[in-house]
This record gives C-alpha cells, sequence and structure tokens, in this order.
C-alpha cells in the first residue's frame, strides 16, 4: 500500500488508488477501469455495478488492514486499485457537459494538495471545460487531492503534467489567458494609476523572489523580458472570448511562462481587491471567486441575448 501511495508508481505504472464507496463509484460511471479491490464486507462489492466487476481481482481483507492502509479519518472498508484514468477515454455526465462553459483553468506550480482538490472542485462547480496542470504541481491523482476533490476528478477532464510550449494545443484558437493578480493591490499602493506602472511593481516582486539584484531592479533590467500586462479588476468583463485562468502557488505565484502566454493571447492581469494590508488571498478562494465570476459574466452575456433575440 505505501508503494501504491507513491507518485514514482502512479507515474510508472500508471496506476492510482482510490479509498470510499462514493469515489469509487464516481469513477466506475466515468469510465475509469479497476483493477483490485480490498473490501472488508461482501456487501461493499455487491454495491458496486456487476458489468464493472468483469477482470477485477477482488480480494478480501481485515477491516483492521483497511484501517491501516486507509488515509481517511472513518474508513469505509473498501479501497480501489485503478488504471489512471485519461480525460480522452472518460464519460463525463450529461449533465456536468451541459453545463460546461467556455471557461478553462490552468494551475502553475501549485503545490499543495488541499489547495488543488479545493480548486477542482470549484472548476466542476464552475462548469469549466477542462484543466490543465503544468509540470510542478502537485500530482492530481495523490490521495489528498482526491479527498479534498470529493468526486471532481470524474466530472471535469484533468491534463496533467503540461509543459508550458504545449498548454497551447490545449487552447482553441481564440482563448484569451488571464492571470490571477496576487499582487496588484501592492502595485497599486505604490506607483502611479498607469496599468503598466502597476504591472511593473508586481514583477519587481517577481525578479526580487528570483534572486535578482536590488540595483537590476533599480536600473529596470529585466523589465524588458517581462511581459507588460494590463491590471483589471476581476468583476469587469472578461468573458467575451474563451477564457483561460492561471492560478499561481502560494509560495512561488505564477510563472514567466504564463505571462508571456497571457500576452500572446491579449490577455490582462484579473485583480481581486482586498483590505490594504490583507497578504493575498489564498489560491484556492481566489481560483473560486474568478471561476465564479467568469460563469456570473457569460449567464448575463446569455441572458441579454436571449432578449435580444426575443425582441427580434
Amino acid at each position: 500500500m505505501t508503494i501504491v501511495k507513491s507518485r514514482p508508481f502512479r507515474d510508472k505504472q500508471g496506476k492510482i488508488l482510490l479509498e470510499g464507496r462514493r469515489l469509487i463509484a464516481d469513477a466506475l460511471k466515468a469510465g475509469a477501469v479497476p483493477q483490485v479491490f480490498f473490501f472488508s464486507r461482501l456487501e461493499y462489492i455487491k454495491e458496486l455495478p456487476v458489468d464493472k466487476l468483469k477482470g477485477v481481482s477482488l480480494i478480501k481483507v481485515k477491516f483492521e488492514d483497511i484501517k491501516d492502509w486507509s488515509d481517511l479519518v472513518a474508513p469505509q472498508g473498501i479501497m480501489g486499485i485503478f488504471a489512471k484514468p485519461d480525460h480522452v477515454t472518460m464519460t463525463y455526465s450529461e449533465t456536468q457537459l451541459h453545463h460546461s462553459l467556455p471557461l478553462l483553468l490552468i494551475c502553475d506550480n501549485l503545490r499543495d494538495p488541499g489547495n488543488l482538490g479545493t480548486i477542482l472542485r470549484s472548476a466542476a462547480g464552475a462548469g469549466c471545460s477542462k484543466v490543465l496542470l503544468t509540470k510542478g504541481c502537485v500530482d492530481a491523482w495523490e490521495p489528498k487531492v482526491l479527498r479534498a476533490g470529493m468526486g471532481a476528478h470524474f466530472q471535469v477532464p484533468i491534463v496533467s503534467n503540461l509543459e508550458w510550449e504545449t498548454v497551447p494545443n490545449y487552447l482553441s484558437t481564440d482563448t484569451r489567458v488571464y492571470v490571477a493578480d496576487n499582487c496588484g493591490l501592492y502595485a497599486q499602493a505604490h506607483v502611479s494609476d498607469k496599468a503598466s506602472d502597476r504591472a511593473w511593481a508586481c514583477d519587481r516582486r517577481f525578479l526580487k523572489f528570483r534572486k535578482y539584484e536590488e540595483e537590476d531592479l533599480e536600473t529596470g533590467a529585466g523589465k524588458v523580458w517581462l511581459p507588460e500586462l494590463e491590471v483589471q479588476s476581476y468583476d469587469l468583463d472578461w468573458t467575451e472570448a474563451p477564457a483561460a485562468v492561471v492560478i499561481g502557488g502560494e509560495t512561488h505565484g505564477v510563472s514567466l511562462e504564463s505571462l508571456q502566454l497571457a500576452k500572446s493571447t491579449g490577455g490582462r492581469r484579473l485583480l481581486i481587491p482586498v483590505v490594504p494590508g490583507v497578504d493575498s488571498l489564498n489560491s484556492a478562494m481566489a481560483a473560486s471567486i474568478l471561476l465564479f465570476e467568469g460563469k456570473r459574466q457569460l449567464r448575463v452575456r446569455a441572458e441579454h441575448a436571449s432578449r435580444d433575440r426575443s425582441y427580434q
């Protein structure tokens, strides 16, 4: 079990561990392929669809063993080893597909499993069409991420371990990439109201984190290679074209590559204003606010379009 829970095992063997009746049922419904089930009571197996058990190894064990292996506070007596799901072959519910929006999430260097799981849950709830995870993110199939996701892994397509140069392959040609801005207030407090100046103040922190010399910052060195992105409030319209939102990790923030991609697609920084003196929001909270704001904007636009058609 220790080996099965490790990322090297998941990556090399292409297998994942799922625990609990609800999560296993969600996985089976979405078309995930089971290989082995460990269970403490026969009725737990009888609850599963019979047609999904063909060729699956069924191993009855003591509940004490399940407790030893489990990461849950209250183990449910069943665990399953599955082939790692592929978003291309998964079957997502008709309800989820019907509510899917031209809204995509890109996770950039997110390393906290609880945050990633919560973000995936919000992405599924908002109706994101897809979630992209770049290299450097925590593994989406880690047990802690699965727990926090509450089944979201089987409700929204997830593409993991992407190099930045391949990210555009997963975006439609007219997608604009927006970056969650976690230092806009810092910028506003230290420089003029010009959008480019606010962005540069943000980038000063970006450079300082990467240990550039202070004198280089004073002379503006690095300004030439850092993309200049306008800052706008998160509640101003940014969903007129298909949109992708980049959420960075709380320690490292967003990457240079994400800023470059936003610049090349005509995107901007999205600022969520907080009270001065309060640090940036938790990444999961910021993602939820932006995704549901995007959902609200798309709903309002659809309502306006519907009214316009009714008047014609």
